[in-house]
């Protein structure tokens, strides 16, 4: 799944660097299931005092599932999705994305869930294919 690029953007970027939040909203069109899961994520971290949220449903079909692998494999996608919400993400899985809060790739939180032994905990047959 490719990012639906405008004209317009796709010239801009010919000619040099382009605005972040031009790039975001490419992002939130071509990926909306990704982006609105992010944001959601991120809502919910600012409104709250946890020290991270995430999501542990199934996408509600492969589709999706694809948009948030292409948002999170993408380095690009993924830090511009971080700033612009102003939190760190993890991955595990096919589907479990947690928000951080920014500054906290060096807590033990943050090690903890994206530990080898965590990913292997969170491993089940029902994600071998996904």
């Amino acid at each position: 799944m490719s990012l639906d690029v405008s004209p317009k953007l796709l010239a801009e970027a010919e000619q040099g660097d382009i605005r972040e939040e031009d790039f975001v909203d490419t992002v939130r069109t071509s990926l909306p299931y990704a982006y609105d899961l992010i944001a959601s994520l991120a809502t919910e971290l600012h409104d709250g005092h946890s020290e991270f949220t995430d999501n542990q449903t199934p996408p509600p079909s492969e589709q999706e599932r694809g948009q948030l692998l292409r948002a999170l494999a993408s380095d690009a996608i993924r830090t511009s999705l971080e700033r612009h919400f102003g939190i760190t993400l993890a991955f595990q899985n096919c589907h479990r994305v947690a928000a951080f809060r920014p500054g906290t790739r060096d807590g033990e939180t943050y090690a903890r869930f994206t530990s080898v032994r965590s990913q292997v905990l969170n491993q089940s047959p029902e994600f071998r294919d996904c």
